[in-house]
C-alpha cells in the first residue's frame, strides 16, 4: 500500500519567475504548485507555461509532491497548458481552480488521461474550491472523477463570492463579531468566517478519501498569524496548509508535527491499549481519560505527520 503524501507546506510560486520557481524546488515544503493562473499577467501565460515545462525538468524537486495551477476551464489556453505538461513525469498533480461543475471535473480528466502519453499513470487533480457555488458542490466535486486526489480551499476568492468585508486573504472580517446582551455590558466574541467552509470542505474531503489543504495566510510578514491559522487547520484535521512566502514554511509545518508531550502520551496510550489488548480489554485509562480504539486511530493519524521534518 502506498503511504500518503505528506503535504503539511504547500508552497506557491508564480511559474514565469524562474528565480522564485528554482528557489521554490530547494526549499523545505513538501509540496509546491507553480501557479499559471492568478500570479501570472495575460502576457506573460505563454512564457509561464513554458517555464513550468522547463523547471519540471531541470530542477531537482526531491520527494516533494509537485503540481501546476492551470487557468480557469473557459480559459482559451488549459487544454494546451495539459497537453505541454501532462506527459511530464515529474508532474504530481493539475490544481484545478475555481471548480464548481462535475462535467467541467470530467472533461480535464478525460484531457489529462489524454495527455499522460507513456506515463506510467496519469497526473492526477486537486480541485481549488473557492466560490459559493463550489461549495455548494464540494460533495459532488469530490466523488467526481478517480483522478481527484485533494481538495483546497481557496480563502481569498471565496470571500470575494460571498461578499465577506475582508481586506486580508484568510483572515475574518474585524467586523465579524458577535454582540452580547446589554445586561452584560455587550460583550463581543470574534467569529470566523472560514470555520464553516472549512469543515464543509473536510468532511467532503474524509468522505471520499481526498486530501484537506487549508488556504494560505496572507499576512506572510505576521508570524502569529501564520501560526495561528496552521494551527486551527491542523487541529482540524487538514493535511496541510497553502504558504505564499518561504517564511511560512517552517511555523506552518510545525502547527502539523506532533510535539513532544503529544508523541509522549501516544507511547503511553499504544502501550497501555496493547496490554488492555493482552487482557482482554477494549479501553483504558490513561492520564486519566479512556482510550480505545478510536483513540488510538487519531493518534496514528497524527504520527503520520511527523515525516522528515
Amino acid at each position: 500500500m502506498t503511504a500518503p503524501r505528506l503535504t503539511r507546506t504547500y508552497l506557491a510560486v508564480p511559474a514565469h519567475r524562474a528565480r522564485l520557481v528554482q528557489n521554490a524546488a530547494a526549499s523545505a515544503a513538501d509540496a509546491v504548485f507553480m501557479d499559471l493562473e492568478d500570479a501570472v499577467p495575460p502576457a506573460e501565460k505563454a512564457a509561464a507555461l513554458e517555464a513550468a515545462a522547463n523547471a519540471l525538468t531541470a530542477h531537482d524537486w526531491g520527494r516533494k509532491t509537485v503540481t501546476v495551477r492551470l487557468n480557469a476551464i473557459d480559459s482559451p489556453s488549459i487544454q494546451e497548458e495539459i497537453a505541454r505538461l501532462g506527459g511530464l513525469e515529474r508532474l504530481d498533480a493539475f490544481i484545478v481552480p475555481k471548480a464548481e461543475s462535475v462535467a467541467d471535473v470530467a472533461k480535464i480528466a478525460r484531457w489529462i488521461t489524454e495527455a499522460a502519453g507513456t506515463r506510467a499513470a496519469p497526473a492526477t487533480m486537486e480541485l481549488l474550491i473557492e466560490t459559493a457555488r463550489g461549495l455548494v458542490n464540494v460533495e459532488t466535486l469530490a466523488a467526481a472523477d478517480p483522478l481527484v486526489t485533494a481538495l483546497h480551499l481557496g480563502v481569498g476568492d471565496f470571500a470575494a463570492s460571498i461578499g465577506a468585508r475582508s481586506a486580508e486573504i484568510g483572515a475574518s472580517p474585524s467586523g465579524y463579531r458577535h454582540v452580547g446582551s446589554a445586561a452584560d455590558g455587550h460583550p463581543t466574541v470574534p467569529l470566523d468566517l472560514f470555520a464553516y467552509p472549512m469543515m464543509r470542505l473536510l468532511v467532503a474531503a474524509r468522505a471520499f478519501g481526498l486530501r484537506a489543504i487549508d488556504g494560505p495566510c496572507g499576512a506572510f510578514r505576521d508570524p502569529v498569524a501564520t501560526a495561528a491559522t496552521a494551527a486551527k487547520a491542523a487541529a482540524m484535521g487538514y493535511d496541510g496548509k497553502q504558504v505564499i512566502h518561504p517564511s511560512q514554511i517552517e511555523p506552518t509545518r510545525d502547527a502539523f508535527i506532533p510535539s513532544e508531550e503529544e508523541l509522549a502520551y501516544a507511547q503511553r496510550a499504544i502501550a497501555a491499549l496493547e496490554e488492555a489488548e493482552r487482557n482482554g480489554q477494549g479501553a483504558v485509562t490513561v492520564d486519566g481519560k479512556m482510550v480505545d480504539y478510536a483513540n488510538i486511530r487519531m493518534i496514528r493519524r497524527l504520527m503520520s505527520f511527523r515525516g522528515q521534518g
